[in-house]
């Protein structure tokens, strides 16, 4: 609806990511953007979620497709593909769904916390503030269905690229690490 294309509005003209660093941060980005869109995609296509559940499903699935779609962009040619994922049953049960909901949503704030200061180019910098400003959204949204507290602390504490993607491979819902481009542009999932 109305937020996913206001969202896309925000990011008709997306940064493109001139540094190698940023094209590294970018692919790390639309990593995470694939799982969470794969997620509510899957959540929403198995039809298994009701009530408020199913409407947060509904329109953070359109948010986070809008999120792989200017992601894409930054890294032009360099951006990863696609890896494929098996969610273990967590999309066809609502109360797992809600939990790995919330974990996945704190999990990207705190990734893109992570990663701010690291940008090289105030344009890319700007993109993804505009994207973590909405996922801290849908971590509140989600913990109100909960029925926990929608902001628990006062200040939200960062992650590092290498603990968010040991979080990631911790889940086990990768089921093919993303295919890289180019070499060395993005962060390998090794362990």
């Amino acid at each position: 609806g109305n937020a996913g294309g206001a969202l896309l509005g925000v990011m008709a003209k997306p940064a493109a990511a001139a540094t190698a660093n940023d094209v590294a941060i970018a692919n790390f980005a639309l990593t995470l953007e694939y799982l969470e869109a794969s997620f509510y995609a899957d959540a929403v296509a198995n039809g298994a979620l009701s009530g408020k559940t199913a409407t947060f499903a509904k329109i953070v699935a359109q948010h986070e497709a809008a999120h792989v779609a200017a992601l894409k962009k930054m890294p032009g040619s360099a951006a990863i593909a696609k890896p494929s994922f098996n969610f273990k049953g967590t999309t066809e049960n609502q109360a797992k769904f809600q939990k790995t909901a919330m974990v996945l949503e704190d999990e990207g704030v705190a990734a893109y916390k992570g990663q701010a200061g690291n940008i090289d180019s105030t344009a890319v910098l700007n993109a993804a503030l505009a994207i973590h400003t909405v996922e801290a959204h849908h971590a509140s949204w989600i913990r109100h269905i909960l029925g926990l507290s929608p902001a628990p602390v006062a200040f939200d504490q960062p992650k590092s690229m290498q603990q968010v993607l040991a979080d990631v491979k911790a889940t086990e819902f990768l089921a093919s690490a993303p295919a890289m481009k180019k070499s060395g542009t993005s962060p390998a999932f090794t362990g």
